[in-house]
């Protein structure tokens, strides 16, 4: 992301609230000098009015977030290999013997399935419980890891179910922005679940999506573009 950009709006307010969104900061993140203000004349009141604003990132922001970008995930094939065994002797205890499960990693993540009878239990309301145990687990394989280890949990196919589930709510919910021209704020939702969302619709012609909120109450807005 660049550390300065050039905004322009019909006030002063409107450049800046641009500049921050495309920014994705907030008015103490950055430093702001106007630099150029048209005046409207008599014989130019009705010319549009642009005003011009320079937003520069301040270093410590910049900083943030170039760190989190550097965030990466652990490719230490040992450990996500050790970790995987924590998981199974986890699960050993903890399921019943009339479930089954399998590990298994692929490009350095771990997946989790899990089946059986009566599984409900395991998933919960909308996924509370799965999503629950999928936190669990991951800390479990991270307990010993120098670096994060993606951890996903499926069971029995519930993650594809939900996932066609907010798929089509997405739809829905994107023409019924288009008809009333009225933006949408859904509910609370994993970052999982409005990733789904978010990927749904980023290529739609008419609609757009961000997140509001903090967790565990962060929402996805659905609004026109």
């Amino acid at each position: 992301m660049d550390k300065k950009i050039i905004s322009q709006g019909k006030t002063t307010n409107d450049a800046i609230e641009k500049g921050l969104k495309e920014l994705h900061a907030t008015k103490d993140m950055v430093e702001i000098k106007i630099l150029e203000e048209e005046k409207r004349s008599f014989y130019n009141i009705l010319a549009p009015r642009i005003v011009k604003v320079e937003l520069t990132l301040k270093e410590e922001n910049t900083k943030k977030k170039e760190t989190k970008k550097e965030k990466k995930y652990n490719e230490n094939r040992e450990e996500i290999e050790e970790a995987s065994s924590f998981i199974k002797e986890f699960l050993d205890k903890f399921l019943s013997k009339k479930l089954q499960y399998e590990v298994k990693i692929e490009n350095y993540e771990i997946y989790v399935d899990i089946n059986g009878e009566d599984v409900n239990y395991l998933i919960g309301y909308r996924g509370e419980n799965i999503n629950a145990m999928q936190t669990i687990l991951s800390s479990i394989a991270n307990k010993k890891s120098s670096a994060k280890i993606r951890v996903y949990l499926d069971v029995a196919g519930y993650r594809e179910k939900r996932t066609k589930t907010l798929e089509d709510l997405a739809e829905k919910i994107a023409r019924t922005v288009v008809r009333t021209r009225k933006p949408v704020t859904l509910e609370p939702m994993t970052a999982y679940e409005r990733k789904i969302i978010h990927t749904k619709l980023q290529s739609h012609d008419k609609v757009k999506t961000f997140s509001k909120g903090e967790e565990p109450y962060r929402k996805v807005v659905i609004t026109l573009k």
